[in-house]
């Protein structure tokens, strides 16, 4: 059984990489490094007379790993773009490492948990994440959003924006629902929620605590924070079971044959949801692993969408 539990896993993931990259319709920066930027999908798909079509925004996952932008999660930004969605692809920051000139990138799986807790992988692979750079950018796209959708989706309509991330990004997505519930020393804290309709989270590494304690992608949430020595200081400052309640709908999706971020991850965080007092969906798909989340030719992605659509229409 879990000899064919890894096959099916190495498949899911094949399939989810085959897709050939989507260039944007447009793309704009929110700041002046390179991976400062926002890629735009105009929707393509049919909508109701009348209705201007809901925002998206996508975080990529990728364990918060430089090798992994947003490329790889571009025929999911297509796919929802073709569903009347108007899409916003964020990048930001991740790790200081990056494969060497020239080199392929290897496939997401595999290298996510190539990296040891150390500040490189014990075989030289790429670390998780910067702080506080990963912040800082994720904190930068949304709030120069709304004045970069102007002008490259002005057919969008921003007051029903949905934040949607893969993984790591799921991470990012809940961070970004919950700033205004951060330290009040942060300084990503914001004094108001964000104006969402919601946040569709898709096999987020959203417990810290217990993505360490199963060791998801060999350290990668401790890495992100500067390691072990930082981990618990600034717990408080990223981990979304700590940032809540947040007053946003929130749903998370799940497979429950997920051996990238497993299943228990996603029901700590709703379980620290209900204590908070908040209600918080879960979405387990049977027979669904980590990344037909994201893969078009895959129906764990038309529930996605669907999921997406019940928040933003």
């Amino acid at each position: 059984m879990p000899d064919d539990a890894a096959a099916r896993a190495v498949a899911e993931e094949e399939s989810a990489f085959s897709h050939p990259a989507v260039d944007p319709d447009s793309t704009a920066a929110y700041g002046d490094h390179p991976d400062q930027v926002i890629d735009f999908y105009a929707p393509r798909g049919e909508r109701l007379p009348g209705e201007a079509p809901p925002l998206v925004v996508v975080l990529h996952g990728g364990a918060w790993r430089a090798p992994y932008d947003r490329r790889h999660i571009t025929p999911f930004a297509d796919f929802l773009a073709r569903r009347g969605f108007a899409v916003a692809n964020v990048e930001y920051r991740r790790g200081p490492a990056s494969p060497a000139a020239g080199t392929s990138i290897p496939a997401q799986g595999s290298a996510i948990g190539s990296a040891t807790g150390s500040a490189e992988g014990a075989a030289g692979g790429p670390v998780a994440g910067r702080w506080p750079d990963t912040f800082d950018d994720v904190a930068a796209a949304l709030d120069a959003l709304p004045a970069l959708v102007r002008e490259a989706l002005p057919q969008a309509d921003p007051r029903r924006t949905v934040i949607t991330g893969h993984s790591a990004g799921g991470h990012l997505a809940l961070w970004a629902a919950a700033r205004h519930v951060l330290p009040k020393d942060a300084p990503w804290r914001t004094d108001a929620p964000a104006a969402l309709r919601g946040v569709i989270a898709l096999a987020p590494i959203a417990d810290f605590t217990v993505a360490e304690e199963l060791a998801v992608c060999d350290g990668a949430a401790a890495q992100l924070l500067g390691g072990e020595a930082k981990f618990a200081e600034r717990l408080p400052y990223a981990d979304p079971t700590l940032l809540l309640p947040t007053g946003i709908a929130t749903t998370l999706v799940q497979g429950r044959a997920d051996l990238v971020v497993p299943q228990a991850v996603a029901e700590s965080y709703a379980d620290a949801a209900a204590k908070s007092g908040e209600v918080v969906g879960l979405t387990l798909l049977e027979d669904v692993g980590h990344f037909p989340l994201i893969d078009p030719a895959a129906d764990a992605c038309a529930v996605v969408a669907e999921e997406i659509a019940q928040l933003a229409w």
